[in-house]
């Protein structure tokens, strides 16, 4: 057995719950939402799934491009669709003006380009990241956007700003990061600061709080900056475990689970960790969370503990080639994760058995994703390796377009969205 797995239990005698169990409560927890759209960050259920048939394998800046659509400022997030519309966040000024804009997904011509914010001092960011980072997310005839410690507010579909709010209020260092989820009535963020840790809850009508649960686990040298700061830029996701919903939320120190309805802590486990990005991936039965820098290591939990589970519900863990900013995927019984220093990796999702790691050409921070039977997996410099999934490699093309990418990948009405620092691209099979 590889020295980089090391199992701690065997897995329960309880069913094993199935992948689309994870998936019920996040679609139900969002308004009518089609198998077509890519309404949040890692699609419908937040797993990096999309149902899109007849998608390209291959294409370049001249082959496979329906449109190409230039976006002013910068920005991280990757696009979030339903229906007619595309959505994305951009920051221009340096971070002083955040915007939310619609593209038609047909066209690429811009729907809505409304200005959310005017922020007089944005502070510094890390280099690789931007002022519009999160990833917007589509609630029927909503839309919520999130830049971080500099505000969140709601747009209706129609381009009008219905509320803001900058009452959440840490630091978050390297600038915004975490994408917000939804659950019922409720709209809730990761607010991972280097100065203060919690998780919150709006109410979805007003951007009032709810709820809000500080971090409980968070050693008192971090939270007072002596040591590494508990800060954290990921986003939660919504899971069904024995007939409940949990949100299960990454942070320095620890990973939790949440009553999303009230913020009561269901369970947590420690880990060595800070300043993480990757998205926990659930299926199987199993929680699969990263726990970031300084070394990362993947823990494959069994969420059906209750209080502290670090030494009874950890079933295998894997400290090698773990990202750091892409989220793993899974796919039926294997996990797929890529370093951030581009070395994909797939896993037995059950035991951590690794079959194979591949290194790819370049850097990687932009999660991967499963659609149409194919595994796409974007650089940041603008090549996309496609992968058949399969426990032995299998590279279907690569592909390259200009400028860098660091956003990840969406799918919807048949075809890729991809941005780049420079445009969005709606790349599909070219039609006769």
């Amino acid at each position: 057995m590889p020295k980089s797995i090391r199992p701690r239990l065997a897995l329960p005698a309880y069913t094993i719950l199935l992948l689309c169990v994870a998936v019920a409560p996040s679609l139900a927890a969002l308004g009518p939402v089609s198998a077509g759209d890519f309404v949040q960050f890692r699609g419908n259920a937040g797993l990096g799934h999309a149902d899109e048939k007849d998608l390209p394998v291959g294409w370049s800046e001249t082959e496979n491009v329906a449109w190409k659509k230039p976006i002013d400022g910068l920005g991280w997030s990757s696009p979030a669709i339903q229906g007619r519309h595309l959505w994305l966040t951009t920051a221009l000024n340096d971070g002083r003006e955040l915007r939310a804009i619609c593209l038609d997904v047909k066209s690429g011509d811009v729907v809505h380009d409304v200005e959310v914010f005017r922020i007089a001092q944005p502070g510094p960011i890390h280099a690789e990241n931007s002022h519009a980072s999160p990833t917007p997310l589509i609630d029927g005839d909503r839309v919520f956007v999130h830049f971080g410690a500099h505000g969140t507010a709601c747009v209706s579909t129609d381009g009008k700003v219905l509320w803001r709010t900058q009452k959440l209020k840490y630091n978050h260092v390297h600038g915004p990061g975490g994408s917000p989820v939804v659950y019922e009535n409720l709209l809730i963020l990761n607010c991972d600061g280097g100065d203060v840790q919690f998780v919150v809850a709006l109410d979805k009508a007003t951007g009032e709080i709810v709820w809000k649960t500080p971090r409980k686990h968070i050693s008192q040298a971090r939270r007072s900056g002596a040591d590494r700061p508990g800060m954290g830029f990921s986003t939660p996701l919504l899971i069904e475990v024995d007939g409940k919903t949990q949100l299960v939320s990454t942070g320095g120190d620890h990973v939790a689970a949440y009553d999303p309805r009230t913020g009561e802590e269901i369970w947590w486990s420690a880990y060595n960790g800070y300043s993480l990005v990757p998205r926990p991936v659930f299926g199987q039965g199993l929680v699969y969370v990263c726990c970031g820098f300084p070394s990362p290591v993947l823990y494959a939990i069994r969420p059906d503990g209750s209080g502290e589970v670090t030494k009874s519900h950890v079933a295998w863990s894997d400290s090698r080639g773990v990202p750091l900013n892409p989220s793993p995927l899974l796919v039926g019984d294997e996990l797929y994760m890529v370093s951030d220093n581009g070395v994909l990796k797939c896993l037995d999702a059950k035991n951590g058995q690794t079959h194979w790691q591949q290194r790819l050409e370049g850097n990687v921070w932009a999660s991967p994703l499963h659609a149409d039977g194919k595994i796409y997996v974007l650089d940041k410099k603008g090549v996309c390796t496609v992968i058949a999934p399969d426990t032995t490699y299998r590279e279907l093309s690569k592909n390259r377009l200009d400028g860098r990418t660091q956003a990840s990948i969406a799918a919807a009405d048949g075809a890729l969205f991809l941005r780049t620092d420079r445009a969005v691209y709606r790349i599909e099979n070219a039609r006769p």
